[in-house]
């Protein structure tokens, strides 16, 4: 990756996040920060606690940062003349016909009134579907996604196959109307369902055919290839009486393909291989995708209206095709136009276009928790003043 390993930003970045690995905080991380040619990664701990050091090209369950990725997939069928964004889904999604809305997002599952439009392509892009958590778990929809859908943290092996799978999303109501709100994960999964029936293959066999293998990306896809035990991440959650916990060994949710490849949160990946992501949407697309497409996925696509319907999530950004657009600068690291996102395995990718600076960071142990994004914010701080956005 042309890196450098003893240069200043390493030294500095090494500095913020070394606490969290001598506390036990995290198992181990790699993070990384690029701009053009120049990329320094720092390697910190290990990859399970207690044992072999953390690598450069460590595989980890990267969650939701890999929402991006779903987004392009989505886009290049856009940009191949096989689906419109404006488009309703239900030719190609017959189980999301005709959709009935819950009265108020709190309400009982079958408090609902008709949809006054179907749901379309873009509706799923920018999370505007009515389908999906809103701000409000302990609401009825709330424990419906996660019992019947599969949706939170990953679980791969525990997906029924897609056509079961939408059939179960089918009986649920939407939270909103369509276009009215937004509501987080479960688009990213019907995306995934789509693209495959748009494409008429599997949705791994068409993203690996026109996008991750375009662009070399060869350690990303929905399981730990065979073989690669020497790289692979034991995964972690943080416990209420401190300390960490483990959720999924090597051989575990991700040691085999699933039946469902989530383009929600199923991904695994490397830092090399997210940096050659972020370098394509950097350079417009290169031959993967039209610039037209890549500069509308990194653009805020919500009104003030529709941030307003969420307090969680979003959390001071908007929202593109796939992951959050800052709109303003609350710290150092929220860069006006600055693309990407967090996935709550610990993990996180950005870029921002206005100077080509690239962010990444990878960890092994789930957000969630007291002080579960303390880790990420000390990366950002540092890649911030290493970018010179903390001026």
């Amino acid at each position: 990756m042309g890196v450098t390993r003893e240069s200043q930003a390493v030294t500095a970045i090494a500095d913020a996040l070394e606490p969290f690995v001598d506390a036990g905080e995290v198992a181990g991380l790699v993070a990384l920060v690029a701009r053009r040619d120049d990329v320094e990664v720092t390697v910190l701990g290990d990859q399970a606690m207690g044992g072999s050091p953390m690598r450069e090209d460590s595989m980890f369950r990267v969650a939701s940062a890999g929402k991006p990725v779903t987004a392009a997939a989505a886009l290049a069928l856009v940009a191949d003349g096989r689906l419109t964004l404006d488009q309703p889904v239900d030719d190609l999604l017959p189980e999301l016909a005709q959709r009935r809305v819950l009265r108020e997002p709190s309400a009982a599952l079958d408090d609902t009134v008709p949809a006054v439009r179907p749901v379309t392509v873009r509706d799923l892009l920018r999370s505007t579907s009515g389908l999906g958590f809103s701000s409000d778990f302990t609401a009825p929809i709330s424990a419906a996604l996660f019992e019947r859908l599969n949706q939170g943290p990953p679980r791969p092996q525990d997906f029924p196959p897609p056509d079961e799978w939408i059939a179960r999303v089918g009986e649920l109501p939407l939270i909103h109307q369509p276009g009215e709100g937004f509501t987080y994960n479960t688009a990213y999964d019907i995306l995934t369902v789509l693209i495959a029936r748009a494409s008429g293959r599997s949705f791994e066999d068409y993203l690996a055919e026109r996008i991750l293998e375009p662009l070399g990306m060869l350690d990303t896809g929905f399981s730990f290839r065979p073989g690669e035990a020497a790289r692979t991440t034991t995964a972690y959650r943080r416990a209420d009486e401190g300390g960490l916990v483990v959720v999924d060994e090597p051989d575990g949710q991700f040691a085999r393909p699933p039946v469902f490849a989530s383009g929600a949160g199923g991904y695994v990946s490397t830092a090399a291989d997210l940096l050659r992501f972020q370098r394509m949407l950097l350079a417009g697309g290169g031959d993967v995708l039209p610039g037209r497409w890549v500069a509308e996925m990194m653009t805020d696509q919500l009104s003030p209206a529709i941030r307003a319907t969420d307090s969680v999530f979003l959390d001071g950004q908007s929202w593109g095709y796939g992951g959050g657009v800052d709109i303003e600068q609350r710290e150092p690291w929220h860069v006006i136009g600055r693309y990407g996102w967090v996935g709550g395995t610990g993990t996180c990718a950005y870029v921002v276009p206005s100077d080509g600076s690239i962010s990444i960071l990878l960890t092994q142990t789930e957000v969630g928790g007291a002080g579960g994004a303390l880790v990420l914010e000390a990366f950002w701080a540092a890649a911030a003043a290493h970018h010179g956005h903390d001026h």
